[in-house]
């Protein structure tokens, strides 16, 4: 299902990681992985499982909490040097980039996150983790320690031979543009948010 097809020494503003490119054969881009440390410990693993967001992570929209939880995930992961980063190209909760800017328009217009997209004859959620199951398998990593407050998340996981020895919350402190949406996705979606 995948392969490895490039990598090379990331430095960031958090530490230098090492960044992992894979191919994958069904087709829904390509997964890009952070790694840093060694994993032959036996240990649990910190682990992040990230779905691209283009507006938050490279626009810097504070319409979601995306960036935010992305760049708290290198520092935790940069803080005790050990740990992975699976960022899948599963834009808009894998409804992908156009579609998710149409959700958008009907939210200026009062649709929540979750109804725009079934307005849209979309599922509100579309997300599959298969792929991160099979990287985390690559690089002999069978316990995590998930960084999620999505319970969907952890439960795939739980279906598959990787094990989830603890969550790790990577909530971030709302603001007044993206608590409505945080908001929603704990009372719609089931999201473990303590501060919203």
């Amino acid at each position: 299902m995948i392969k490895l097809v490039a990598q090379a020494k990331l430095p960031t503003e958090f530490g230098v990681f090492d960044i992992h490119i894979f191919k994958n054969s069904i087709g829904c881009g390509e997964p890009v992985v952070l790694t840093m440390g060694d994993f032959l410990t036996g240990k649990s693993i910190l682990c992040r499982v990230h779905s691209e967001c283009m507006t938050g992570e490279v626009f810097h929209s504070i319409k979601c909490d995306c960036h935010a939880q992305l760049m708290l995930a290198m520092k935790k992961i940069a803080k005790i040097k050990q740990g992975i980063i699976i960022y899948l190209r599963q834009e808009g909760r894998g409804i992908g980039l156009v579609n998710k800017i149409k959700a958008y328009r009907l939210e200026d217009l009062g649709y929540d996150t979750v109804d725009a997209n079934l307005e849209l004859g979309l599922p509100v959620d579309n997300r599959q983790y298969d792929l991160a199951i099979k990287i985390l398998q690559y690089f002999g990593i069978k316990q995590i320690n998930l960084m999620t407050n999505n319970p969907d998340k952890i439960s795939a996981f739980n279906r598959s031979k990787i094990k989830v020895i603890k969550r790790v919350p990577v909530e971030i402190k709302p603001s007044r543009l993206n608590k409505n949406y945080l908001q929603t996705k704990k009372r719609r979606l089931g999201h473990l948010l303590k501060n919203v």
